[in-house]
């Protein structure tokens, strides 16, 4: 079975519901996954905006996640380190945690969750970037899926 991610919140392609965005209450979807590797000893979430007009804008970085965990529920906290041992990265709004769909006004924008099982829980601290946790994983990544959703505002 291949790595998959969902959301009950919406479906792949479609439109993320404002909730989850700056014009709603600015919450992370719940998403769920099935598919990991049984020799996975971490996962990563990264979701970013590759249609940003100053070039790929990253929303939520997260990793170090149980892998046997089955997903993260909705208005995840965006505490930087967890009882679990997850950590959150720092996004491109100069915080950690989930930064909802923000576009300027006019085009719509893709928003993509792409989720990594790695053979190792990475080596880095809270706050690292998208960048620092790409390089720490390369090598590692057992199998990745991701989920698109699309917001226009």
């Amino acid at each position: 079975m291949a790595l998959s991610i969902s959301s009950p919140a919406f479906s792949g392609g479609e439109k993320i519901p404002p909730e989850y965005t700056c014009e709603g209450s600015d919450i992370s979807p719940q998403l769920d996954w099935i598919g990991i590797p049984e020799e996975a000893k971490s996962l990563a979430l990264i979701v970013d905006d590759p249609d940003a007009p100053g070039g790929v804008f990253t929303h939520w970085v997260i990793f170090n996640i149980p892998p046997d965990s089955s997903g993260l529920s909705e208005a995840f906290p965006s505490t930087p380190g967890l009882p679990d041992g997850t950590l959150q990265g720092g996004n491109d709004f100069g915080r950690t945690g989930y930064g909802g769909p923000c576009p300027p006004p006019g085009k719509s924008h893709r928003y993509r969750f792409t989720l990594y099982a790695l053979d190792k829980k990475l080596d880095l601290v809270a706050g690292s970037s998208k960048n620092q946790i790409l390089d720490a994983a390369r090598g590692h990544i057992l199998a990745q899926g991701q989920l698109t959703g699309t917001y226009q505002r």
